[in-house]
């Protein structure tokens, strides 16, 4: 599914809400570029009164001296409020701007799981990169840019309005010409803008799982594939682009003939009615002179118009993160003790109508290890999603001690089933806080423990010596902070950091979990990426740690099924077989096929 855009409704009501938040930083703000504009206004009128003494022999040296001194210090009060204005917007606009891009974190890792796994890496990578890119911009200087255009189109009018109203009409004419250009523009652009922003999220999806699965596309033979669907994409947002592009050219036209049209108005209805005595020349100039400084600020609208309509765009995209429903309703609470995992008739279907799972019926015994083998497409993973409480059922049930799993919260599940699958992140930090995110009041000895239980030997090596002082901000005994901060637990990984191989990115998911100390833990492929000798004397030592706990390991190295208390066969959706690795054998079927084929290989 994709995930959903917000209503224009839901749009304008988070906008209305960022200005009453940020009401007083925009009325200060507004506050000085009205003074700004009430300055700029001025000196337009004062030559206009200069031209008029002067005209009239009236005006004396020493008086318009006066005038240019007083001209002087308008300027001066203009630039200085100007420049408060600008920069107290701009610390709005970060604010502003920090204020939306934590709300979309918070909106992304709060989003249920199911969500994250069937909306696609494309959608969720555009919305937090492209879609807040094209905000930053807007927002951190259209906010500034918009308020002093504002205020300084209304001062000026207003301003032009006082000093001739004969003549401040024709100042409309081109606000008024851009506003039926912009009528035609934007219902023929903004649905553009919409297409381009999918089609980049597209194309940002389809590079970054190119990329993730690099080394199957090269064994599969699939580059020229991947590529044609890229050069799809990419003429896509050209031809998006090129009709953008195309559409904004006849618009700067149209805008150029309208903010140019009251200035040759003016001087012609100056020519006809200063003759005649209705207007002075001073008059005619100042309007002139408003008309002239007002084209600066049309223009200006026009393109954060434009810019507007994207951020619009982004806005709505953005928005739409925190409109994913719950695929859960929270009603439950957590059961008891170490109870069992009991599935009843689970369906389940990635599409309507299209099962991948069929009446699937299984119970998990307290502290036993089940594996779950069977042919690519059987539908393993999807059971141990099902299992782990990641996916609500389509029809049937999955309990944990006659608790539905979806009614559980998931702070709560995760405590009591954990998945791990073999696809796992490294955060930028230190080894020990990506431990930590399993359990932040960990102490130094209780992470090397859960290290050592999984065999992880060669944070040893990085520097960090065997004994450690406790406390979660402890460091390898005998080193400086300093020191400590590079080495043991506290070396740098990620980002810039150590460069972590994919077996030991999966040995720290297995440690962080072996932390986190859930009562049921599904292991899909978990050690897929390290070789076979090393993946079972992990499995080995796992089963050691997690003894007395429930464990499903779904798994295509069959050893793992070997050691397991009971196995389960899938085929086409459904557990075909299920028992002991020794009944299975015998019994001659499914696995005892399975069995034998990799024996010999």
């Amino acid at each position: 599914m994709k995930l959903p855009l917000a209503s224009r409704k839901l749009v304008v009501r988070g906008v209305k809400d960022l200005i009453h938040d940020y009401r007083g930083a925009i009325g200060s703000v507004v506050g000085l570029q009205l003074v700004s504009s009430l300055a700029g206004v001025t000196l337009p009128w004062l030559l206009g009164r200069v031209i008029d003494r002067i005209q009239a022999g009236t005006a004396s040296r020493d008086w318009v001296g006066q005038q240019i001194v007083i001209a002087l210090v308008v300027v001066a009060v203009a630039a200085i409020c100007s420049f408060l204005a600008e920069y107290r917007a701009r610390v709005m606009g970060e604010r502003i701007f920090a204020h939306l891009r934590d709300g979309l974190v918070d909106s992304v890792i709060h989003l249920p799981l199911s969500t994250v796994e069937s909306a696609g890496t494309g959608d969720l990578v555009g919305r937090t990169t492209r879609d807040i890119e094209r905000l930053q911009f807007m927002i951190r200087q259209g906010i500034a840019a918009i308020l002093m255009i504002t205020t300084t189109l209304v001062v000026t009018f207003v301003a032009a309005f006082l000093t001739s109203p004969q003549l401040a009409f024709v100042l409309l004419i081109g606000p008024l010409g851009v506003w039926s250009l912009m009528a035609w523009y934007l219902p023929r652009t903004v649905p553009a803008y919409r297409s381009s922003a999918r089609s980049w999220a597209d194309l940002s999806g389809s590079v970054a799982e190119t990329l993730d699965q690099a080394d199957t596309v090269d064994a599969l033979g699939l580059s020229g594939k991947r590529i044609a669907q890229l050069d799809v994409i990419i003429r896509e947002i050209w031809r998006q682009e090129r009709y953008s592009t195309w559409m904004r050219s006849w618009l700067f036209l149209g805008i150029v003939c309208a903010t140019l049209s009251p200035l040759i108005v003016i001087v012609l209805l100056g020519a006809w009615l200063v003759p005649s005595g209705a207007l002075t020349i001073g008059a005619v100039s100042t309007i002139a002179l408003y008309a002239y400084q007002v084209r600066g600020p049309v223009w200006e609208a026009t393109f954060w118009v434009d810019i507007s309509m994207e951020a619009y765009t982004s806005l709505a995209r953005i928005f739409g993160v925190a409109q994913v429903e719950p695929d859960r309703e929270v009603n439950a609470h957590a059961p008891a003790g170490a109870p069992a995992i009991v599935a009843r008739d689970v369906c389940y279907a990635y599409h309507a109508g299209q099962n991948v799972l069929h009446e699937v019926s299984l119970e998990l015994r307290g502290g036993e290890t089940l594996a779950i083998v069977g042919p690519s497409g059987a539908g393993k993973s999807t059971l141990g999603r099902m299992l782990a409480g990641i996916h609500p059922p389509t029809s049937g049930s999955v309990t944990v001690g006659g608790v539905r799993l979806v009614d559980l919260p998931e702070s709560e599940l995760h405590q009591q089933v954990a998945l791990v699958t073999q696809e796992q992140h490294v955060f930028t930090g230190t080894i020990a806080s990506n431990l930590r995110l399993a359990r932040p009041d960990a102490s130094d000895e209780e992470l090397w423990s859960v290290l050592d239980a999984v065999g992880v030997d060669w944070v040893r090596g990085l520097g960090g010596t065997g004994s450690q002082t406790s406390g979660a901000s402890s460091g390898p005994e005998g080193k400086s902070p300093a020191e400590t901060e590079k080495t043991g637990l506290y070396a740098e990984v990620g980002g810039a950091g150590m460069k972590l191989n994919p077996a030991q990115v999966q040995q720290l998911a297995l440690a962080r979990i072996v932390l986190l100390n859930p009562h049921t833990l599904v292991l899909d492929e978990a050690t897929s990426l390290m070789d076979p000798s090393a993946a079972r004397s992990l499995e080995q030592s796992l089963s050691r740690v997690l003894a007395g706990r429930s464990v499903i390991a779904i798994a295509h190295r069959l050893y793992t099924a070997h050691d397991a208390d009971r196995v389960a066969v899938m085929m086409d959706g459904r557990i075909v077989e299920l028992g002991t690795h020794d009944e299975l054998v015998a019994a001659g079927g499914e696995y005892a096929s399975l069995w034998a084929s990799w024996q010999q290989d």
